[in-house]
């Protein structure tokens, strides 16, 4: 789908409204598109630098932060292609380094759509080809590419052989597409697997395992998972990691979270099982604390939107919209609201997510729910959605927007005890969070 995707830059705001008309419209999982737009671009993602190819369901994202954070501690210059953006479309694709230009980003897409005629590409696969033709143009050391949506049939996996591939947290989401049994959707994120090439992944249950295991074994590929050839624990401030190389002792990750050291960890895999990029261990102990990725579990310390609130208060920002990413969530801020200071919730979540299944991590807590639209995107109406948090027994209301439920967070804060805030439950919302907080990321 064309994630409603808006530039402020008139000449790739064009090319975004061609897109929108040319595009079937929403999410068409297959490869035979994409190789023929590409084909008809002269194949770049053959001429591509070496390239880190990162599925999963949670964590992804943060995966290749670490990656880009230590090829760039080591001296590497990096290409990123993620998604979704959170404010600007630019932030997808980042050249050498540094997010694409307007100029480049427009002049890119309009030679991708004046060739794509009959082939009706997807939002997703225009962006694809796209990004890589600028990263076939641009030299660099690396390629960080985020799978967008399961792998085995995702846009991004025409890449014949990646540096290595790697899997992070697996869950339930996006059932429409990839199925409803865990080991369906693990099955499709192994399917970026290549004859060769080293694929790092976490430790899963057995069920989940054995059924990436037939799927790595059916490709080829050298199957490195956690606990076996690899392995982490985090204890005393420290990461503790060991591979077949030698043990490392490492800092934890700035990146706030339990979950981090396990995103960081699989990281710190992937770079010690590949040969193609050099990395020394000084690169990983930097990249602990030079890893950025927004709107996951983000603490805003300024901006327009912390200004409203009484002062000493906390606001907190994640994109996590799935029953395993809420966990994780909820389990970070048990420990994050002191005794005494309210809670607040403000969530908003898209139509095709569980809000039972993301609320549930959160019962028993003594919060207030605010329920919240996702302009642009359907979602669940927050009457509903208020409905279901108090079948949880959260307490629960609806506002217009994040900033209506500030307002009234501020209107009723006893200043003695300043509310912790959390804004919640779609990227699409903490991208509007960013831009109103006057916070994109750069």
């Amino acid at each position: 789908m064309a994630d409603h995707a808006v530039s402020s830059d008139p000449a790739v705001q064009a090319q975004l409204d061609r897109l929108a008309a040319l595009s079937p419209g929403r999410d068409i999982l297959g490869l035979e598109r994409i190789r023929a737009l590409l084909d008809r671009l002269g194949n770049p993602e053959r001429s591509l630098p070496p390239v880190f190819h990162v599925a999963g369901t949670n964590g992804k994202g943060s995966t290749c932060a670490y990656l880009r954070a230590a090829l760039e501690a080591a001296g590497h210059s990096v290409h990123v292609y993620t998604s979704p953006h959170l404010v600007r479309f630019n932030e997808r694709i980042r050249i050498a380094g540094q997010l694409i230009e307007d100029t480049t980003l427009a002049t890119l897409l309009a030679e991708v759509l004046d060739i794509a005629g009959d082939i009706s590409p997807s939002f997703f696969e225009v962006t694809t080809a796209a990004a890589f033709l600028a990263f076939a143009r641009t030299p660099a050391d690396a390629c960080i590419i985020e799978v967008g949506l399961g792998g085995r049939l995702d846009a991004t996996n025409v890449i014949a052989r990646p540096a290595i591939c790697g899997i992070a947290q697996l869950g339930i989401d996006h059932q429409a597409f990839l199925g409803d049994r865990i080991e369906d959707i693990a099955a499709e994120k192994a399917g970026i697997a290549k004859p060769g090439v080293p694929i790092v992944t976490q430790h899963y249950p057995a069920p989940v395992a054995n059924r990436i295991g037939e799927v790595v074994r059916a490709a080829g590929a050298p199957w490195l998972a956690k606990g076996g050839q690899w392995d982490s624990v985090a204890y005393q401030g420290r990461i503790h990691y060991r591979d077949e190389a030698g043990k490392l002792d490492l800092p934890l990750p700035r990146l706030p979270g339990q979950h981090q050291t396990q995103n960081a960890a699989l990281a710190i895999a992937m770079l010690r099982h590949q040969q193609a990029v050099p990395v020394p261990v000084s690169a990983l102990r930097a990249a602990m604390g030079w890893a950025e990725w927004p709107a996951r579990l983000q603490h805003l310390a300024t901006g327009t939107l912390v200004d409203r609130l009484p002062p000493g208060s906390d606001l907190w920002l994640d994109g996590g919209h799935n029953p395993a990413a809420a966990r994780v969530i909820a389990d970070f801020f048990r420990g994050k609201v002191p005794a005494g200071r309210p809670f607040h919730i403000i969530l908003g979540l898209l139509e095709n997510k569980d809000p039972l299944g993301f609320l549930k991590p959160f019962a028993g807590r003594t919060a207030t729910v605010h329920t919240v639209p996702i302009p642009g995107h359907a979602h669940h109406l927050p009457a509903a959605l208020a409905a279901a948090a108090r079948l949880t027994g959260l307490g629960a209301m609806t506002a217009a927007d994040p900033i209506d439920a500030i307002a009234w967070i501020a209107r009723h804060a006893d200043r003695a005890r300043p509310p912790v805030v959390l804004i919640a439950g779609s990227l699409y919302l903490a991208g509007n969070v960013l831009a109103a907080n006057g916070t994109p990321p750069t």
